[in-house]
């Protein structure tokens, strides 16, 4: 991997988003609304949006994050731009990192107006530091860019691209312990939940919530699901195609 030229993937990148307000609409705004969304629907129960806000904070951010990358990339590819940056000495680790570091970027400052808006616009109530939540939050965005990535070598158009998040995000959605404890899951269903990424996140949320201090197993999820969006990203960079057949 060459630095300059993954830099220069970055600006690239980001000089695209530039132009396109509609796509940095969808990661800077609508993870906001749909926070302020939930905190107004549990108005007359504020404790219980602080008991999953904190969770939803991490999950939003993946989200949408997940789908603008990968839909970003597809056209990259669609359109024929990515065929001619790697006939060029660029290596797809180079393309991939460059890619992961401009909607990094965008991932803490979707994160940082994301926690913010939590803790100072809509009073969530959590025992731990607000920094954690933050690092957490941005972890899980970086993890839906990384997911975002790794579908895109998988889709021949946009619309294949949004039905992948049915298959990748909703399962981990549903099993991560927003809706109901892991522990009280079918065993079988506890067994995939513990393999899911989404799962440490939501479980690194709840830490904050309720520890005033870091603790081991807050370590341990952030650790998981970092680790996770470095092999992600590794497996990006491994089945990237130039073009879509």
């Amino acid at each position: 991997m060459n630095l300059s030229r993954t830099l220069a993937t970055t600006r690239r990148v980001l000089r695209q988003l530039r132009h396109d307000p509609r796509t940095v609409a969808l990661m800077l705004v609508v993870p906001l609304v749909l926070l302020s969304l939930l905190y107004w629907v549990y108005d007359d129960s504020p404790g219980t949006f602080d008991n999953i806000g904190a969770s939803l904070l991490g999950i939003f951010p993946m989200i949408t994050m997940f789908l603008v990358t990968s839909i970003a990339t597809l056209r990259e590819r669609t359109s024929g731009t990515l065929e001619r940056l790697l006939s060029m000495p660029l290596g797809k680790a180079d393309l991939i990192v460059g890619y992961a570091l401009a909607f990094g970027l965008l991932a803490i400052v979707q994160a940082g107006l994301a926690t913010a808006l939590a803790i100072w616009g809509l009073d969530l109530d959590i025992t731990g530091s607000p920094w954690l939540l933050l690092v957490v939050a941005l972890l899980d965005a970086l993890l839906g860019t990384a997911l975002g990535l790794f579908v895109s070598a998988f889709a021949a158009s946009e619309f294949q691209a949004v039905q992948f998040m049915p298959a990748i995000i909703f399962p981990q959605l549903l099993l991560c312990g927003l809706l109901a404890p892991r522990d009280s899951m079918q065993p079988v269903l506890e067994a995939i939940s513990n393999v899911l990424p989404m799962s440490y996140a939501v479980d690194a949320m709840n830490e904050v919530l309720l520890h005033p201090d870091v603790t081991g197993d807050f370590f341990r999820d952030v650790g998981i699901v970092a680790g996770s969006a470095l092999l992600v990203l590794g497996l990006g960079a491994a089945t990237l195609r130039r073009r879509t057949a």
